[in-house]
């Protein structure tokens, strides 16, 4: 029998009075069994608690749902200025380790929400859990800075972690133009308290996003589409356009001093939107806080695909099993069954991570592996690509880069950023005379990969900026015969076309590095033309097993639209760009023995170096 919440929880709504004044929308679901005490789960979101009102139902994912048949009393609140709760919203509200009486930010407001609770909620046993995923992923974090006591256990997952260096909306100091446009139209100003309004879709008069932003000319044009009434959060992106003191602030990672409850950090290695977070709050909770215990957990997710999907396969790419089930009955409701109830200890080690390829969870002591040997693949004559660096004296491979032909980051036609072209085939991007391409022979040993991944390049351009874009790519033999994964949590945009297997170009990391701050993210500096320069950049972390008769393909390419703006390669501010600044550009990438590109990757002794729980499937 399917579990029913409204049969087995009362639904009550209160507004909670911060240490300021300001009122808070809290909506409280307690179990209507109350032969025992329950622990409560807090729930900070900035996205709205609808549907208001006492008799209608919270909708909740498989992750909530999970904890509520399992038992607690879950409060799901809106924070300060969203919806219904009083109070001006700043985005990811930076953190005061210096308040006086009566400031407020996100950990005082967290503060005081359980204050609240444990003085006016009945029949809990005095022990809170935070958790929430994204955004609500930042709220939990800010929430454990300096713990409240009752907090007993965390779960910061996809937590948005630093907006400019690789959460959201900054990659590389590339503007995620795709993704951005959406989520500022997802944030408009309003004055609260105010009910969820019915949203007006955008009209975006085309199908095709590629067409929609290369027809909108410099991306300053597209501020015409929030009129008349303008939207902050764009005006923000636009004009902060470097790692300024306004992002400084508001990198939470930078502020997680004296978290004393067990943190459980979760992320997916296709997460389009906050990929970077997890792994960076992760490594700093460790670094602040040693002896609180740590777990970072990464599976084969979307953006909270553990919550929304079955997590079996992405786009064309299978993974073999309901990962998400495994999460759900092993990790997420274990790690706070013992924490806040007392239940055994599920013994999760200090990293747990799926490895696609091999398609097997793994336990690791410490993340990235200490096992793990960085080791550096090199750019050969005739598209090479191998450990042994080059031996010629003076060797380059070039490509033209045109802002009015960019490379389109997915083969097919899509509107808004669909989360499969995370794992999406590059087939398309190697036959283009503006993309590089780099391969192995057919591997004949698996080909284990974990940790971060680094472009080391030598490049030189005829323009004074531009973009670098490295990817990463496992190429499938091509006698492949298995069909492409198709179904629920596939990912898939209507316009992916089916096929097999056979030759396909997985996508496994992709990441850009704007060239001006190749040195500095807060201060850009132009390219002499034609000098020679070392890029070196540091893409997020995989766990990936090119499995033996596979290839290890690498692209190099100088766009990636729209999933970033289009760079004018000319050294200018480019929100502020204008037309006549677009020029086509001339790159070289070097690959010789004094100037040897390549990427630098963390190699794994052999397939088996971390044994593999048997409880998932290989």
């Amino acid at each position: 029998m399917a579990f029913d919440v409204g049969e087995r929880y009362t639904k009550h709504e209160h507004r909670i009075r911060m240490r300021d004044g300001v009122h808070l929308f809290t909506s409280v679901l307690v179990p209507k069994d109350e032969s025992s005490p329950y622990p409560i789960l807090l729930y900070r979101s900035p996205f709205g608690l609808a549907p208001y009102g006492p008799d209608e139902e919270l909708r909740v994912g498989r992750q909530t749902r999970a904890l509520l048949e399992a038992g607690y009393i879950l409060v799901m609140q809106d924070v300060r200025g969203r919806l219904m709760s009083e109070g001006r919203f700043t985005h990811v509200r930076p953190h005061n380790p210096n308040k006086g009486i009566g400031d407020v930010d996100e950990s005082t407001d967290t503060y005081d929400t359980i204050d609240w609770l444990l003085a006016h909620v009945p029949n809990h046993n005095g022990r809170v859990g935070i958790y929430g995923i994204s955004y609500v992923g930042f709220f939990t974090l800010a929430g454990i800075i300096d713990t409240h006591p009752a907090i007993k256990a965390a779960s910061p997952q996809a937590p948005v972690g630093d907006l400019f260096l690789g959460d959201d909306w900054v990659h590389g100091g590339a503007f995620m133009l795709a993704h951005a446009f959406n989520s500022a139209h997802a944030y408009p100003d309003q004055a609260n308290p105010l009910r969820p309004k019915v949203d007006v879709p955008f009209d975006w008069g085309t199908d095709d996003g590629y067409e929609f932003f290369l027809n909108a000319g410099p991306i300053g044009n597209l501020t015409s589409a929030f009129r008349p009434a303008g939207n902050q959060t764009w005006d923000e992106l636009l004009t902060h356009s470097t790692y300024d003191e306004f992002w400084q602030s508001r990198a939470i990672w930078r502020h997680l001093q004296n978290v004393t409850c067990p943190v459980l950090t979760v992320g997916g290695w296709f997460d389009a939107e906050d990929l970077s977070g997890p792994l960076r709050a992760h490594r700093a909770l460790r670094e602040a806080n040693p002896d609180t215990p740590a777990t970072l957990v990464m599976g084969p997710w979307t953006h909270g695909g553990w919550s929304a999907y079955d997590g079996h396969r992405l786009g064309h790419v299978d993974f073999a099993s309901d990962t998400s089930a495994f999460y759900r009955e092993h990790v997420i409701v274990p790690f706070f069954e013992h924490h806040l109830k007392d239940a055994p200890d599920p013994g999760l080690p200090p990293a747990l991570v799926f490895e696609t390829g091999t398609n097997t969870w793994r336990r690791h002591e410490a993340w990235p592996p200490p096992a793990a040997e960085r080791r550096m693949l090199y750019f050969g004559a005739g598209g090479a690509l191998g450990f042994q660096p080059p031996k010629e004296a003076d060797a380059s491979d070039s490509y033209v880069s045109d802002p009015a032909k960019p490379v389109p980051y997915v083969g097919y036609t899509v509107r808004e950023m669909p989360e499969e072209y995370m794992v999406s085939d590059q087939r398309f991007a190697a036959t283009r005379p503006d993309v590089l391409v780099y391969a192995t022979e057919p591997l004949e040993d698996d080909l284990v990969v974990a940790g971060p991944i680094t472009p080391k390049l030598f490049v030189s351009t005829t323009g004074t900026d531009s973009d670098w874009i490295v990817k990463l790519i496992d190429v499938y033999p091509p006698d492949r015969s298995t069909p492409a994964a198709s179904g629920e949590g596939a990912g898939n945009d209507p316009g992916v076309p089916a096929m097999t297997l056979a030759g396909y170009q997985q996508l496994v990391r992709g990441w850009p590095l704007r060239g001006k701050f190749r040195r500095s993210m807060t201060t850009p500096e132009p390219f002499e033309p034609g000098k020679v320069e070392a890029v070196e950049f540091t893409m997020p972390d995989v766990n990936h097993a090119f499995r033996r008769g596979h290839r290890v393909m690498v692209q190099v390419q100088s766009t990636w639209f729209p999933l970033i703006d289009r760079n004018p390669q000319t050294f200018v501010d480019i929100p502020r760009a204008k037309p006549e600044d677009f020029k086509a550009v001339t790159q070289l990438v070097f690959r010789s023995k004094a100037a040897p590109s390549g990427i630098e990757i963390g190699v794994l002794p052999g397939p088996f170096a971390a044994a593999g729980d048997g409880r998932a499937a290989s």
